[in-house]
């Protein structure tokens, strides 16, 4: 059963893909949708089987690599946090494959969009099964590799190229990271087993343990779009709406997170490691909810958003609360679904336009896309009592249970974080749904719901972003919860959830719920009913300023550009003339066939057949042999001395053998 749960996405994803033409579109539907939902159910069964009942379940294979010392195997391993990982990977995809039914199909290459996203989901649902690190790595190189071929899905724009190719390059650079990592792991432990490593860590060096601990870092900041490996993800905005739902909601965008809460284990003996990991997460919350403040195109506001979420996600590993990072991973996922879907619902109602300042007044056009989005935002906001305050507010509580100046940092980025989020997500709302109209009369003519392919699945998300977090909380960050077993470890003296429920004062606890409500209301207040105080802003020059640079993402794209990939173009530029062309040619066996050519056609040239000629060759070879032979008398050259010996020699010899050879 639980092999079969990896296999059927693969299944679907190969009738899609090469017997496309032969099923047709709708055989495409019903078979990748059948088969996301068959693996659904049985993920379902084993989140009883293995999280309820606590009954892990490891399965070897085959031998893949078997190398004297160096063993790998294709094992994989169906622990407590594996399931808990499949339920939002396969519950969303399968929605998402619903959705893409009904969004893409106008499109013509159907077949091959359901092929590409069955193929995501697999390599995912490998990434998180994998029982070792090679296994897992297989899994993330290919959710990578996919990640390209959807966001370039639309191949002949421009854009959604240099989008893909942004993402694919920028994610390399962490694996080259993670690659390094992967060889320390190997050189420290001796193997790349999560069990064999696991194990063995609490007695290794605490300097190395740190250095693999940043190596895995810098692998999960590239996949999950932390500072300053982020700015792919805006971009990865190119590729159809449901694409964006599922990197952003449940697939490559947690793998980083999952990475992290799966070496736990290594994680906890690092206490430097754990220090850098919450400064870059709350650093990058804070960083991505002020550039979302004045995004305009409607998918980049949510993009943001999610690396915003993120950031909260990587601050609680840093926190050594694995247990909350990864609730609130499942619970982001719900919602930020069904922020997505609901903004491709929009888009697709209104003449595929994205650009908020061009729509307004949809409340009455699109009710329940409009309902669906709203719960989404309040989730978002971490609102009391829906599925994102159970992770959300937890995480920030715990920040400042550390009572510890990363905890404080992060206490305090986390709560003005809060209040910009909900500014930001009400902006969206006011902008799109509640204020007057702003786009063409034609297109507000042909807006309306869509059918029930898309309705259902908002619904259903819409359910789940209410509800998961109430149902799940206590089973997984609840007080003395067991449930993850020994997926997940927290050292004793890291264990901060009794401070954080029960020692905090109270304000300190409310103060990211009232920014909240501070910054929703202020949003709706501004956009709503006094919308001409943001343009007066821009009039004057500091504002004018702060707009510019936080529009630009605080000009991250342009330090790349001009300072890091211009001068790597000019160092390669001097490489490729001066090194490879230059020195190596002239050194290298272009360069000594020259020289030897050059020299035999020198050395023919002497012989010109003129006896006068020759007679000149011998007197000036006497003079030379009779100044080396008598230099010592005439002038020092003690340092000619081995040369001078060397000469004569070789002059005796010639002297020696040329009789022979002429009387021969």
């Amino acid at each position: 059963m639980y092999l079969t749960i990896l296999i059927l996405p693969l299944l679907g994803s190969i009738v899609s893909g090469f017997l496309g033409r032969k099923i047709g579109v709708s055989g495409s539907h019903i078979i990748t949708c059948s088969c996301l939902l068959l693996s659904s159910i049985l993920a379902t069964i084993a989140f009883y089987e293995v999280g309820i009942c606590g009954s892990p379940v490891s399965i070897n294979l085959v031998n893949w690599l078997d190398s004297e010392y160096f063993n790998i195997s294709w094992e994989f391993l169906f622990d407590q946090l594996t399931v808990t990982m499949f339920i939002p990977v396969l519950y969303i995809s399968s929605l998402i494959h619903i959705f893409s039914t009904d969004y893409m199909s106008d499109d013509p290459h159907n077949q091959r969009f359901f092929s590409y996203l069955s193929l995501f989901t697999f390599f995912m649902l490998i990434l998180v099964s994998g029982a070792n690190y090679f296994v897992m790595f297989v899994g993330w190189e290919g959710i990578g590799i996919v990640s390209y071929l959807l966001i370039n899905f639309w191949f002949t724009r421009i854009q959604a190229n240099k989008s893909a190719i942004l993402a694919l390059i920028m994610n390399r650079v962490g694996d080259m990271g993670l690659s390094i990592g992967f060889f320390a792991l190997f050189s420290l432990f001796g193997s790349l087993d999560y069990s064999t490593i696991f194990t063995i860590a609490p007695f290794m060096n605490e300097t190395a343990i740190t250095i693999i601990s940043l190596l895995l870092l810098s692998g999960a900041m590239a996949k999950s779009a932390q500072i300053p490996l982020h700015s792919w993800l805006p971009g990865s905005m190119e590729g159809p709406t449901p694409v964006s739902a599922l990197i952003h909601a449940a697939t490559l965008v947690t793998a980083g997170l999952y990475l992290l809460i799966r070496s736990s284990p290594l994680l906890e003996f690092s206490s430097t490691g754990l220090l850098v990991i919450t400064l870059v997460g709350a650093t990058t919350a804070f960083f991505a909810a002020t550039c979302g403040l004045v995004q305009n195109d409607l998918k980049r506001i949510i993009a943001f958003s999610t690396i915003s979420q993120l950031g909260y996600m990587v601050m609680a590993v840093g926190l050594s609360q694995y247990n909350v990072a990864l609730m609130h991973v499942v619970n982001h996922a719900f919602f930020k679904a069904l922020l997505f879907l609901g903004a491709g619902a929009v888009i697709h109602s209104f003449a595929d336009q994205q650009d908020v300042r061009k729509l307004g007044g949809l409340i009455k056009f699109l009710p329940f896309t409009y309902s669906a989005m709203l719960v989404g935002s309040l989730s978002l906001l971490a609102t009391p009592w829906l599925t994102g305050f159970y992770s959300k507010d937890l995480i920030i509580e715990l920040a400042y249970g550390q009572y510890s100046f990363s905890g404080t940092y992060a206490y305090l980025l986390g709560s003005i974080t809060a209040g910009l989020t909900a500014f930001y997500s009400f902006r969206l709302i006011s902008l799109v749904f509640l204020t007057v109209p702003n786009g063409s009369k034609q297109s507000y003519l042909h807006s309306h719901e869509a059918n029930l392919a898309v309705i259902i699945p908002l619904f259903l998300l819409a359910l789940f972003s209410i509800f998961f977090g109430f149902i799940f909380s206590d089973l997984f960050v609840g007080m003395g919860t067991d449930f993850f077993g020994n997926a997940i470890f927290i050292k004793p003296n890291n264990i901060s959830i009794i401070e954080a429920e029960f020692s905090l004062p109270l304000l300190i606890k409310l103060l990211p719920a009232l920014l909240s409500l501070a910054g929703a209301s202020l949003a709706i207040y501004l956009y709503h009913f006094s919308p001409i105080f943001i343009n007066e802003l821009t009039d004057f020059n500091l504002g004018r300023k702060i707009y510019t640079f936080l529009n630009g993402k605080y000009f991250f794209d342009i330090i790349y550009n001009n300072f890091i990939i211009s001068k790597g173009l000019e160092l390669g530029y001097i490489i490729s003339k001066f090194l490879d062309r230059g020195i190596v040619e002239k050194v290298g066996p272009y360069g000594l066939t020259n020289t030897l050519n050059d020299t035999s056609k020198n050395i023919s040239s002497l012989d010109t057949g003129i006896i006068t000629t020759y007679a000149l060759y011998f007197t000036v070879s006497l003079l030379s042999l009779l100044f080396i032979v008598f230099a010592p008398i005439l002038l020092d050259t003690s340092y000619l001395n081995e040369i001078k010996l060397l000469i004569i020699n070789l002059a005796s010899l010639i002297i020696v053998l040329y009789p022979s050879n002429s009387n021969n």
